[in-house]
């Protein structure tokens, strides 16, 4: 008799934005043609940027050339879009080598799959509230996790301490969903403590172009140290507007060894026994992010996301409601108002002004009480929303 794997039974019933997509279609359900203003999962609204339509459109063209077709592509990724990754982190100050960058189609294949790289005696750390995948992939997976709750205390950015027992820890900075950003200072007392404990780092940096303090890391690979401790995955999902197109990207440095073992290495193996690599199309596509052009168009869609924060956080500024988050991430974390629990804040927004965001409940139990707002829905419903919010709150 085949045995399934028993964990997915430890997995909660449903996952958080499927409840919330059940919750909103009850409500349509019961007011047909009702406009919901979606401040709620983290998809963007506007399309992609010019340079890249022409990459697409051109790699296309080459598609249908017999001397310019492409059939399977590199498991690792096509030489022209890793050496185009690896400039954007040396424009940077970063140095990172053409094949230590690794091609996926997202960050969040890549923060799953990433784990085939260690044993599940291994324990990995998340840092609550957090990234729901984050622990489900971990209880898929079989693993024993350690829960480290952030608050308001500590600006949810808590620090290691000698009382944490684990071999992998993960770090998203900007983070979803508080986003809160790690100072240069708090990155490197992580590293320091994962380098003297053999740990390694998965981190999270799928939304590090929206910071805009010039003294916050981009990277983890700043930090002096983290070549021997850290891997960096990242995506052009909300950087370039590849939700639907689907393009991340994994750095995993020479140096990052155990027990004689590359990591670098056991990842080509890893990708190119489970993969056959991302299409060509997509790939090209995604070579146009990285040029001036490029960065110019994407940068002026990211600053309308950052109009929306800015809507957003004025209401609440007004309502006197604390937040964090908002000026150097797409997502603003807030206390919900009046001692309310974040879903039944949940519903009195969608029930009462249309709004559907996130219950903080959804990131882990120390989430509950707090909330989150995403800023990529269109200017003209942020706008609105943020007036009916005051309007309700006020």
């Amino acid at each position: 008799m085949l045995i399934p794997n028993m964990n997915y039974s430890h997995l909660k019933d449903s996952y958080l934005f499927y409840n919330i997509a059940q919750k909103v279609k009850a409500y349509l359900a019961g007011h047909p043609g009702e406009h919901i203003y979606r401040l709620g999962i983290g998809d963007v609204s506007l399309p992609l940027c010019d340079a890249v339509i022409k990459g697409l459109h051109r790699a296309a063209d080459d598609q249908a050339d017999p001397a310019t077709f492409n059939g399977y592509m590199p498991e690792c990724g096509a030489p022209f879009l890793r050496t185009a990754v690896a400039d954007y982190y040396r424009s940077r100050g970063v140095q990172v080598a053409d094949d230590e960058v690794f091609i996926s189609s997202g960050a969040s294949d890549e923060l799953g799959d990433i784990l085939d790289l260690f044993d599940r005696v291994n324990r990995s750390l998340i840092i609550e509230p957090a990234y729901p995948a984050y622990v489900d992939a971990n209880v898929m997976g079989g693993r024993e996790i350690v829960h480290l709750p952030s608050s308001e205390e500590n600006g949810f950015l808590p620090m290691p301490d000698e009382s944490l027992a684990a071999e992998l820890i993960y770090i998203c900075s900007p983070n979803n969903p508080t986003g809160a950003v790690f100072s240069r200072d708090q990155l490197r007392a992580w590293v320091d403590f994962a380098n003297a404990r053999g740990a390694v780092i998965l981190f999270d940096a799928a939304y590090e172009a929206f910071i805009e303090d010039d003294s916050l890391p981009h990277s983890i690979f700043e930090i002096e140290g983290a070549r021997t401790c850290a891997v960096e995955i990242c995506s052009l999902s909300k950087t370039a507007g590849f939700t639907g197109t689907r393009l991340g990207y994994t750095v995993i440095p020479h140096e990052l060894t155990r027990c004689g073992m590359e990591l670098n290495d056991m990842w080509i193996r890893n990708r190119t026994t489970k993969t056959n690599g991302v299409s060509y199309i997509i790939q090209r596509a995604a070579c146009e992010v990285f040029t001036p052009e490029g960065q110019q168009q994407i940068h002026a869609n990211i600053g309308i996301y950052k109009q929306n924060a800015r809507t957003v956080m004025r209401a609440l500024d007004k309502l006197g409601i604390w937040y964090t988050g908002g000026k150097n991430a797409p997502y603003i974390w807030l206390r919900c108002p009046k001692g309310m629990g974040s879903w039944e804040f949940f519903d009195l927004l969608l029930n009462e002004a249309q709004i559907v965001g996130t219950p903080g409940e959804g990131f882990g139990k120390c989430g509950e009480g707090y909330f989150r707002f995403s800023t990529f829905g269109s200017p003209e419903d942020t706008r609105i929303a943020a007036d009916r919010l005051t309007e309700l709150l006020g």
